[in-house]
């Protein structure tokens, strides 16, 4: 991860001497969301380690983000508008917060990606960051697990298997589903899948249930065995979705080669209202 950091780092900007540019510090913790806005629409934003979390929309241009932090070391964040303008911050974790909102005006920028010159002889040409979902994925879902945010209710056992939906969070496009699984009985479990799907209940004289799979974009630390006595918590992540009354979401988790299955329902309001 701190390569991934460097490089980009070093890729995106050319700025005399930027190590001697005095960076200001941004404070977060796990309770608020600290708001960033910015004079131009947000194309990268990056922090340094996983105990920070920068969201903002990847899908449509907006001019501000979100920043949270977990109990940990001080980082950096590194964010470039779509103009090219480069800004970077030192940010740190605080209890109790003073300041929720930071607007950043064009001259705070230490820098811009291109150079004055080449903007001038090419004005719509800005050279473009390859944005790595997967790698988004994984720091967001990494930093989910950290937090220990639980729902209520949500739970439901089988011959000493327990599965649980922990949370459910909405950033972006996508909705992550935070899962544990507990295995209490003395016989290892083996998964043979674990999957979403969403039914549809079809009311009338002939009554009737369809049954439509959710195919997650990206799964986070899903194992293929779980060992008696343990538990592991992972994270689903499925593109966003609302349900209507006449519809419900369904977690199912298969033993491989037994019986111990379960089929957790989820209802409408967990995913209409997520966090």
């Amino acid at each position: 991860m701190k390569k991934y950091v460097s490089l980009l780092v070093f890729s995106v900007f050319t700025v005399a001497n930027a190590q001697t540019i005095k960076l200001d510090t941004i404070y977060a913790n796990d309770k608020k969301n600290v708001a960033l806005f910015f004079p131009e629409p947000i194309r990268q934003g990056i922090t340094g380690s996983e105990n920070f979390v920068f969201t903002y929309n990847r899908e449509k241009e907006q001019h501000f983000g979100l920043l949270q932090a977990q109990p940990g070391n001080e980082s950096n964040l590194l964010i470039i508008n779509k103009n090219g303008a480069v800004f970077s911050y030192i940010v740190k974790y605080k209890k109790e917060l003073k300041k929720l909102n930071y607007f950043i005006s064009e001259s705070a920028a230490i820098g811009n990606e291109i150079s004055k010159e080449k903007h001038v002889q090419n004005k719509t040409t800005v050279p473009s960051i390859e944005f790595n979902k997967s790698n988004y994925y994984k720091r967001f879902c990494s930093y989910l697990l950290k937090r220990r945010i639980q729902i209520r209710g949500l739970k439901k056992r089988n011959s000493n298997i327990e599965l649980e939906i922990e949370n459910i969070v909405f950033d972006a496009e996508e909705l992550y589903f935070v899962i544990s699984i507990e295995n209490n009985s003395t016989l290892d479990y083996d998964i043979n899948f674990l999957n979403f799907s969403i039914e549809i209940r079809k009311r009338g004289k002939k009554k009737s249930m369809q049954r439509l799979f959710q195919a997650p974009v990206f799964k986070h630390q899903l194992p293929k065995k779980i060992k008696e006595g343990n538990k592991v918590r992972l994270v689903y992540v499925l593109p966003k979705f609302s349900l209507s009354k006449e519809r419900i979401l369904l977690l199912r988790i298969n033993e491989d080669k037994g019986e111990r299955n379960i089929n957790l329902k989820i209802p409408g309001r967990y995913i209409n209202n997520p966090n």
